[in-house]
């Protein structure tokens, strides 16, 4: 998946270990698995030549990054013009958000 970070939530993310991100559409940190349970355990971070770019190697909670329920938010191919879906849905969402 790819996320954003800012400086607090690179902090939370060094400080405990779980991957912590900031949540541009909500205005707010935003700790991954909160809602949905499937938390990232951060194994390995990693920077950029140029210091502007964190790559977190982590070990994926219940095997769910995607809010669509899939192993990865990367789940469509580009054939021949068209939009192909090529993972399967692990688990409805709504199983996974229980939104009030």
């Amino acid at each position: 998946m790819l996320a954003w970070m800012n400086r607090e939530s690179l902090r939370e993310t060094l400080e405990t270990g779980k991957a912590v991100y900031w949540s541009r559409s909500r205005n707010k940190i935003w700790r991954k698995g909160e809602e949905s349970g499937n938390e990232q355990v951060v194994r390995e971070v990693r920077i950029d030549c140029d210091a502007d770019v964190i790559i977190l190697q982590v070990e994926q909670g219940g095997n769910i990054a995607c809010h669509t329920g899939r192993t990865s938010c990367f789940y469509r191919v580009l054939e021949d013009g068209h939009w192909i879906e090529t993972d399967p849905v692990i688990k409805d969402p709504a199983e996974i958000y229980h939104r009030e």
